[in-house]
């Protein structure tokens, strides 16, 4: 009888098995098959062509810009969600909700109105245009924000801003705060007690954080978009795909497939380090 039951258990309804074929339909047409057909195009004019499209001097920039952009948001917003999540979830104080509303902003606002914002803020009519040229003046330098490096990593960390601190912040509040104060009363200093057990808790939470937060950077192109105007300097990979496609010729359709192939690849390796690190958090748990 009780194998019956199991039995049972394990049959799913017709309703359901339409449903999985439904969802598994719609994942292949949204998702998969653009994805293969990006590499299918990509090595349509064979491997030599392939290796040269991604191997040319803009591309190599436009690589380069990508990188730096992605690395130097990545420690900025790391640095920023660890001690967000610290505050929001360990301690009370005034502001503490505007604090965590703030965070929120880049998901609510369109990547192009930030561009926009930062030309508006560091550009010639910018309210910040005068302290740059004064800093500038003083120091003998020659710092350009808008349509310049500075200014493509800006917008990358606006638009990455909120992930890493969005994976940390559910985990550490359904840990509480019972063990902080535990090792407090027995005279741990903050950053021991951040070290020995605060730390250890968001340890997979922020690694997630990191990897979504290096994906976003990777693909962003509206934000960077507005801030980004001379190909081969401040041009990054989503912009260099954007400038060959709309170039229009055989070639460099088939180039801007080329390089996005890049893109899916490292989109590819990211989904599988977040499966590897959700599923040794699921294990730690």
């Amino acid at each position: 009888m009780n194998s019956d039951i199991k039995n049972n258990k394990k049959k799913i309804p017709p309703a359901g098995i339409v449903l999985i074929i439904i969802s598994i339909a719609f994942i292949a047409l949204m998702l998969v098959f653009p994805l293969v057909a990006v590499i299918v195009n990509s090595l349509k004019k064979g491997l030599a062509f392939y290796l040269e499209a991604v191997s040319t001097d803009y591309v190599l920039s436009a690589l380069k810009v990508t990188i730096i952009a992605t690395i130097i948001a990545l420690i900025v917003n790391t640095v920023f969600g660890i001690v967000a999540s610290w505050l929001l979830t360990k301690f009370s104080f005034k502001g503490k909700q505007f604090l965590a509303t703030l965070i929120d902003i880049p998901f609510s606002i369109s990547p192009v109105i930030a561009g926009l914002a930062f030309i508006m803020t560091f550009g010639r009519l910018g309210w910040a245009s005068g302290i740059v040229d004064a800093i500038n003046n003083a120091l003998g330098t020659d710092i350009q924000i808008v349509f310049a490096i500075p200014g493509v990593v800006l917008a990358t960390i606006f638009v990455t801003f909120p992930f890493v601190s969005r994976e940390i912040i559910p985990v550490l509040n359904s840990q509480g705060t019972d063990e902080e104060e535990a090792a407090a009363l027995m005279g741990a200093k903050g950053f021991t007690i951040f070290r020995k057990i605060t730390f250890p808790q968001m340890k997979w939470a922020l690694i997630y954080g990191m990897i979504l937060c290096a994906a976003r950077a990777l693909g962003e192109f509206g934000a960077v978009n507005a801030l980004s105007k001379t190909r081969g300097e401040t041009f990054t990979l989503p912009l260099e795909i954007d400038a060959l496609y709309l170039a229009g010729s055989a070639d460099s359709i088939t180039e801007a497939f080329a390089v996005s192939s890049i893109l899916v690849i490292i989109a590819v390796v990211v989904l599988i380090l977040r499966n590897i690190f959700e599923y040794r958090a699921k294990k730690k748990s």
